[in-house]
């Protein structure tokens, strides 16, 4: 498996070129005093910031632009904890691994369930959704333990993006509301954010199957290789003259 403190991270997605100088002297600027475990639980409280103004939202539709807001607020303590820890030379990777992914998995399930539970969309089709996003973030999880390489970004869209998207749908909800859609089959009204939350679920369910099928057999094949190296009989020594 591969070292921890060696993994190398990816990211291709569309802001990258925005984010990244952003990111930069974000952390080149923080007051000394914020550390690293700061801005992760910084970056928390945005998370269940989001939750609970999408719950508000059921009262008034003026609490979307504060589920932005914490949008906003998960991204940079999401963003900037690793980063900072990196700047400073302050890299614990076991403990930073650890408590990066399974704060971001709470984050998540808070972010998903306030959707679930606002007037905009089914709890049905938000827990599908977070369903696609923990596949994908298992797959993830697991490239990085035997390659080595963190892809941020799937098909140049990343946390990023998608925090950026929300934030976008919100200001739709606000000014628009949230059109309903009548469907046969017995399914009955959906809205346009459950239209919208099926059909991601299902292309990240789709990715999650194909990616997982790709890297098996490459990864087959690559053991087989190895065994077949290993099982090699040892090479006579040369006698000398």
């Amino acid at each position: 498996m591969a070292d921890i403190s060696k993994h190398t991270r990816v990211n291709e997605n569309f802001l990258k070129n925005v984010e990244g100088p952003a990111i930069s002297w974000m952390v080149r600027h923080m007051p000394a005093r914020i550390n690293s475990d700061m801005l992760t639980g910084f970056g928390v409280f945005g998370a269940v910031m989001t939750f609970f103004s999408y719950w508000l939202c059921r009262f008034h539709p003026g609490f979307l632009w504060l589920a932005s807001l914490g949008f906003v607020i998960h991204w940079v303590g999401d963003s900037l904890d690793g980063n900072l820890a990196r700047y400073r030379n302050r890299q614990r990777p076991h403990y930073g691994f650890f408590i990066d992914h399974t704060t971001d998995t709470f984050s998540m399930i808070m972010i998903f369930m306030g959707i679930g539970l606002s007037p905009y969309a089914k709890l049905t089709t938000a827990l599908l959704a977070l369903v696609g996003y923990l596949c994908m973030s298992i797959l993830v999880y697991l490239r990085n333990n035997i390659e080595g390489v963190f892809e941020i970004s799937f098909g140049k869209v990343g946390p990023t993006e998608m925090r950026l998207l929300a934030m976008i749908i919100n200001a739709f909800l606000f000014f628009f509301g949230n059109p309903h859609v009548r469907l046969g089959l017995g399914i009955g009204r959906l809205t346009v954010i459950d239209i919208v939350g099926y059909a991601t679920s299902i292309m990240l369910i789709a990715a999650f199957a194909a990616a997982t099928i790709k890297n098996g057999i490459v990864y087959a094949r690559q053991d087989a290789e190895r065994l077949k190296a290993e099982n090699k009989p040892p090479a006579k020594a040369k006698r000398g003259r």
